[in-house]
């Protein structure tokens, strides 16, 4: 999952989400409960409620789509070849197609997008990775969804945003029954996969060139859903609290 913003690959650039929070917000966590967009209906989790400056739904509108387009292209041209980046500035095929989830986070202030990820499942079709290589035999059979075309504001927000995009893309693998959330990571953007205790597909592999994110070179990752906050747990990880306890009324994935 190329990471297409500002923030690097350290530790802090990742899990610095409760300053990032504080900070944005100017105050802390409170108890809120919102109605939902129409159409969408909120996750819901015990403990905590903390309402964001955004929402994170489905883009299902014309009008969503292109949204998260917009943001995708710019946060993929400030890294991409031109030529390359304009391909971007419309929807691809999979962006509305069977078994893919378009996430978009839009500010609630102006309605403009914040950032965008893209979750395709293998209940249709292979997943874009399996275009360039075979995922191994354990993982046959099971549910994946693999997450692409992330893009991220370049404000001071984004830090946040990233952090909620990643939550609702496990939450959206819960509602889904999906088994392996499966990603691909630059370097040194892999580094910010290996804090989250994702593992290599294929330890040892190191990095492959794959089609589907423009032929550059990938470590491709995996983060079992099933175990996920069990291990986040023993870690005492940082997120764990935020990812499994906090109750975001701002997140429709329904």
């Amino acid at each position: 999952m190329p990471i297409c913003d500002t923030v690097d690959g350290s530790l802090e650039g990742f899990t610095m989400y409760a300053s990032a929070v504080s900070e944005v917000l100017g105050s802390h966590a409170h108890v809120l409960h919102e109605r939902a967009p129409s159409g969408h209906a909120a996750v819901r989790q015990h403990g905590v409620s903390e309402s964001l400056p955004f929402t994170v739904r489905l883009a299902r509108s014309e009008e969503e789509v292109q949204k998260a387009v917009n943001i995708r292209h710019a946060a993929y041209a400030r890294h991409l070849e031109p030529a390359v980046a304009a391909a971007l500035q419309r929807p691809e095929a999979l962006d509305t197609a069977p078994g893919v989830a378009l996430l978009l986070a839009e500010s609630k202030l102006d309605g403009s997008p914040l950032g965008t990820m893209r979750i395709q499942t293998n209940r249709h079709r292979p997943l874009g990775m399996e275009g360039t290589i075979d995922l191994p035999t354990w993982m046959q059979g099971r549910g994946l969804a693999e997450a692409t075309r992330l893009g991220i504001t370049q404000d001071k927000v984004g830090r946040v945003v990233k952090t909620v995009l990643f939550k609702a893309y496990y939450h959206y693998c819960l509602l889904n029954d999906i088994r392996y959330m499966v990603i691909t990571a630059r370097s040194p953007i892999d580094r910010q996969y290996e804090r989250l205790l994702f593992q290599d597909v294929y330890p040892g592999m190191g990095y492959v060139p794959l089609q589907h994110v423009f032929n550059l070179p990938h470590r491709i990752m995996y983060l079992d859903v099933f175990n996920v906050e069990d291990l986040w747990k023993s870690m005492d990880h940082p997120l764990s609290d935020y990812m499994f306890h906090t109750h975001h009324p701002d997140l429709y994935l329904a």
